[in-house]
């Protein structure tokens, strides 16, 4: 089974265990560092929790996932036209404020991280903020048919120096949000400046 294939498979169990989440601590450091009504896109937005909660609080969202299945899903959800997209499909050129890439790069390839991270980053406006989260970890791995490429601060660290114009704001650890969940996960955050 492929990783898109699970999540085809599973969207409702997926939908049921994040879309309740409290992520209010994951939003505040990345919301903090944008402006009002910014223009933010969601990378691999699921069940579209993220997006609608960016939408609540008065921002303009723009959301992708490559799951059909989530797409229906995150597009009930939050009235945004999401587009079934791939993370390696982004073309965007300085039109964001904010891209949010929450538990989605954890499935890229890894040795294609460093051109999707870029065009990430080329995605951005001036001063514009990424915020990407990783299972902590340093290895890549299959679980449940899905596919993980799992990061630690070295390699978060060997990717932010393959960027010149990008600086990190923050970088730090959190435990999983799910109660059944024992996980950790590495939270970035960087900046791109001029």
């Amino acid at each position: 089974m492929k990783t898109i294939d699970y999540y085809n498979q599973y969207a409702d169990e997926f939908t049921q265990a994040t879309l309740n989440v409290d992520m209010e601590s994951l939003y505040q450091p990345f919301l903090a560092e944008l402006p009002e009504h910014a223009h933010i896109l969601d990378v691999g937005c699921g069940s579209g929790r993220d997006t609608l909660a960016f939408r609540n609080k008065g921002h303009e969202v723009d959301a992708i996932d490559y799951s059909d299945e989530l797409v229906k899903r995150a597009n009930q959800l939050t009235d945004v036209q999401v587009k079934l997209k791939s993370f390696y499909e982004i073309d965007e050129y300085e039109i964001y404020n904010g891209v949010w890439a929450c538990a989605s790069l954890l499935h890229c390839e890894r040795d294609r991280l460093a051109e999707v991270v870029g065009k990430l980053i080329t995605a951005l406006r001036l001063n514009g903020v990424l915020y990407m989260s990783f299972k902590y970890g340093d290895s890549d791995r299959e679980k449940d048919g899905r596919q993980f490429t799992d990061i630690d601060e070295t390699q978060a660290k060997a990717l932010l120096e393959q960027f010149d114009n990008v600086q990190e704001i923050q970088q730090w650890i959190t435990v999983d949000q799910r109660p059944e969940r024992q996980e950790k996960w590495l939270n970035l955050l960087w900046k791109k400046h001029g």
